[in-house]
């Protein structure tokens, strides 16, 4: 398993999300980080401060413990951040400004950010995929395209500390570039 490559002890990863997140999307990443070591804080909305509960297989699926609400916590708190898709869930929090601000924090600070299939409307909102290259789940192609992104369809997608892909397929990719690029740490190129 890739998480055996990256020692991430000492690390500190947020994974934003509300109800409805694609169960696999926030689990399988989850599972890859505390394998690795690293510290994992779901944070959410005020509205979800107790739990939040997944979509799989087109029905609620299980549920997943908040550790903090947004509003509370800062970019600076963390080492990186994972922003997993469903539709649902990245509707909401992009309607959200204290999320869509602590998403653009971590471009701010350089810090690794990976987002999966609708998780990078949040990127859109924040105004940060304005000349990265990324991918996304087909139906938000030209969402990231008018937000200025460079949308390719490859399962995996790094653009200096980004990582970005398409759907649940995509999760084996996904969760070894998201681990190496947490590795790595601060990257320059990351920006807002």
């Amino acid at each position: 398993m890739a998480s055996a490559r990256y020692d991430l002890s000492g690390r500190t990863v947020a994974i934003l999300s509300t109800h409805g997140f694609e169960e696999s999307e926030l689990l399988q990443p989850m599972e890859a980080l505390r394998e690795a070591d690293a510290t994992v804080k779901v944070i959410s909305l005020s509205s979800s401060s107790d739990q939040i509960r997944g979509w799989a297989d087109g029905d609620w699926g299980e549920s997943v413990k908040v550790d903090a609400v947004v509003s509370d916590v800062s970019a600076g708190d963390f080492d990186a951040l994972v922003l997993p898709g469903g539709v649902i869930n990245p509707d909401k929090l992009r309607m959200d400004s204290d999320a869509v601000d602590f998403v653009r924090a971590f471009f701010e600070a350089g810090k690794p950010v990976a987002a999966i299939c609708h998780g990078p409307w949040l990127l859109a909102e924040a105004d940060v995929a304005r000349g990265r290259d990324l991918t996304s789940w087909a139906s938000i192609r030209t969402d990231m395209e008018n937000a200025g992104a460079n949308w390719v369809d490859e399962e995996v997608v790094v653009d200096q500390g980004l990582v970005t892909s398409r759907s649940p397929d995509d999760l084996d990719a996904f969760v070894d570039k998201m681990l190496e690029e947490i590795f790595e740490g601060i990257h320059s190129g990351q920006h807002t």
